[in-house]
This record gives structure tokens, C-alpha cells and sequence, in this order.
């Protein structure tokens, strides 16, 4: 059963999304660290989804539409401000500029701060979280330690992949920051979080 969930857990966290994009974004123009910091923000969202979820209170979530709704609103509109910031930053040829608070970070909590506002304003991860773990679970035993644990294992290889993730881009990151190429990238990363934000927002 552990394997199953081990395997299924895995798929889910390589396949590609918005704490995937935000966490290279913030490797790119913020190192190591900074994509690091990003990886941990991230975990710590899902962590408050699992807890969430073996607690009862994301199925309560799942089944309030005005509260789901406006989380996701939430969280879209927020990935679409950070990919519109890098675009026009993009535009205006400061594609290293990490002045503004929420720029690309250089190892500062705003990269943390940006994974976990990033993941907590996806309400999906309540859907998930409580559509997956009770199936990995003994019959009659999805107990909220047994949830717990599993929600936290899916955390934790979150955090390793991301972090994976931050350490190989961040080594590339020489090449990366060049001026023009930076300006492009930061455009590109830009388009590419503001395309997740409206998928989030018109997901059903």
C-alpha cells in the first residue's frame, strides 16, 4: 500500500505547475537559496492542506463553493500578479531587478513567503488531499495520525524535488543572468505564471 501511494505521490509532484514554475523563477534570479526558500514555502502549504485535511476541515472547504471559489480566486490572482510583474520588469529591461518586494528574491523570505502564498491559494490541494490519502489508508483505519503521516510524506518529497529542482537551475544561473538573456527569461517565466494563474482561475 506504502508503495502504491509512494509511486502515485511521485507522478503528482513531477508533473509540472505553478510551485514548479514559481521555484525555478525564484533559482533563477535568487540562487540557490532563494529556490530553496521557495521549495520550503511550498511544503509548508501542503503541510497546512494535510492537516487541513485530516482534520475534516478541507472537506468542509470542498463542500463550501463560496469559500473554495474564493481561495482560488485568491491564489490565481496572485500568480497572475507575479507573472505580470515579471513581464513588465521584463519589458523595462530590468530583468535582474530584485528591489521590488516581490520581484525574483535573492534568498530572501519573500521567496518563502512566495511558495506558500503560491500553494495556499490553491484549493485543489484540499481536493486532492482528500480525495488521495484515504484511499493509502487500511480499511477503517484513516484515522487523522494515518492521514497526517501521508500528507506529510507527500510534503516532504515535495520539498526534495523542488529542491532538486533549485539546486540544478540555480548552477546554470551564471549563464541565465546575462542582461539580454535575463530579460528574456523573466519575460518567458512571467508568461509562464500568468498563463497558470487563469488556468487556475477557470479550472473547474
Amino acid at each position: 500500500m506504502i508503495g502504491t501511494f509512494l509511486a502515485v505521490a511521485a507522478v503528482v509532484i513531477v508533473t509540472p505547475g505553478p510551485d514548479t514554475a514559481l521555484t525555478i523563477r525564484n533559482a533563477l534570479f535568487g540562487g540557490r537559496r532563494g529556490g530553496i526558500l521557495t521549495a520550503a514555502g511550498v511544503a509548508t502549504g501542503q503541510a497546512a492542506w494535510a492537516i487541513a485535511a485530516s482534520s475534516g476541515v478541507a472537506a468542509l472547504l470542498q463542500a463550501s463553493e463560496p469559500a473554495f471559489l474564493a481561495i482560488k480566486l485568491a491564489g490565481a490572482a496572485y500568480l497572475v500578479y507575479l507573472g505580470l510583474h515579471s513581464l513588465i520588469r521584463a519589458l523595462r529591461g530590468r530583468g535582474e531587478d530584485a528591489h521590488s518586494p516581490e520581484g525574483p528574491p535573492r534568498g530572501r523570505p519573500a521567496a518563502y513567503r512566495q511558495g506558500l502564498i503560491s500553494n495556499l491559494g490553491n484549493p485543489k490541494m484540499a481536493v486532492f488531499f482528500v480525495s488521495l490519502l484515504p484511499q493509502f489508508t487500511p480499511q477503517g483505519s484513516a484515522s487523522f495520525a494515518t492521514l497526517l503521516v501521508l500528507g506529510l510524506v507527500f510534503c516532504a518529497m515535495t520539498f526534495v524535488w523542488l529542491t532538486g529542482y533549485a539546486v540544478l537551475v540555480a548552477r546554470a544561473r551564471a549563464f541565465f543572468r546575462r542582461g539580454a538573456v535575463a530579460r528574456w527569461l523573466d519575460g518567458l517565466t512571467g508568461a509562464v505564471l500568468l498563463a497558470l494563474g487563469l488556468r487556475v482561475a477557470t479550472e473547474r
